[in-house]
């Protein structure tokens, strides 16, 4: 046994020495795995409290527990929670873009660490917001499904993979605005294993939340299946000026 730990940390050793451990922002190497250099750390955009309830839109004074900005007031999203780790900026931009088109799975780790200190309590079952299947062939994975996995790792708690598809190709959202983007994804997701949600917790994981459309897509489909609540957690989130309550 202390001979075959022995063998073991020497591969390993070796293994660091070839491949050593790089900053998933920029790429110099790091002490450990999954872990940002200081310049990468600095320039990122930390999302936390005060913000809005509901949808996580930051608020520039804080307004007390349980306020919803105005838009939640309004028109309250299907979704009963949503939190991100970081604001979409140049390196959180960099990191969605290295997972969604650059072959980097590995990232998918490294952003969910960064959603453990978001994360609802209670047992959830967790839910990637899905793609439909000739993406996932073409790109060869689903982020979102990567993501989930590490965060279901992290928590314990049951993942259900298959449980929300998507039915409906959709064109890319690039560009499009809040109205264009709800108008693109209605009718595009549908509940597989309505069993598996129904009374349930869902703990909903996507990588990057822009206007929320799809979030709110897939959040409405969870709960006419019978889903208890739907909490959304992603890596970033785009923050506009007219997003943060003053």
């Amino acid at each position: 046994m202390g001979l075959i730990g022995g063998l073991r940390g020497i591969a390993g050793a070796g293994l660091r020495f070839a491949l050593p451990p790089r900053c998933p922002g920029c790429g110099v190497i790091t002490p450990d795995m999954h872990q940002f250099c200081l310049d990468c750390w600095s320039a990122l955009d930390f999302l936390g409290d005060p913000q809005c309830a509901r949808c996580g839109a930051p608020f520039e004074v804080d307004p007390g527990p349980g306020a919803l900005c105005g838009a939640c007031h309004a028109d309250p999203p299907a979704f009963d929670s949503m939190r991100a780790a970081v604001a979409y900026g140049p390196i959180a931009r960099a990191l969605a873009l290295k997972l969604k088109y650059g072959r980097r799975p590995g990232i998918a780790r490294t952003m969910a660490a960064q959603l453990r200190r978001h994360l609802p309590e209670g047992e959830a079952l967790v839910v990637p917001v899905p793609l439909h299947r000739w993406r996932i062939w073409v790109r060869g994975y689903n982020q979102s499904a990567l993501m989930a996995r590490a965060v279901a790792r992290d928590t314990g708690h049951v993942l259900a993979l298959d449980a929300l598809v998507r039915t409906k190709a959709t064109p890319s959202l690039r560009g499009l605005g809040p109205d264009q983007r709800a108008k693109a994804v209605r009718g595009a997701f549908a509940v597989r294993d309505r069993a598996a949600v129904k009374g349930r917790a869902v703990l909903l994981v996507d990588d990057v939340y822009t206007t929320g459309a799809t979030a709110d897509a897939c959040a409405r489909m969870l709960r006419r299946a019978g889903a208890s609540r739907v909490d959304l957690i992603c890596w970033a989130r785009v923050v506009r000026d007219e997003d943060v309550a003053r």
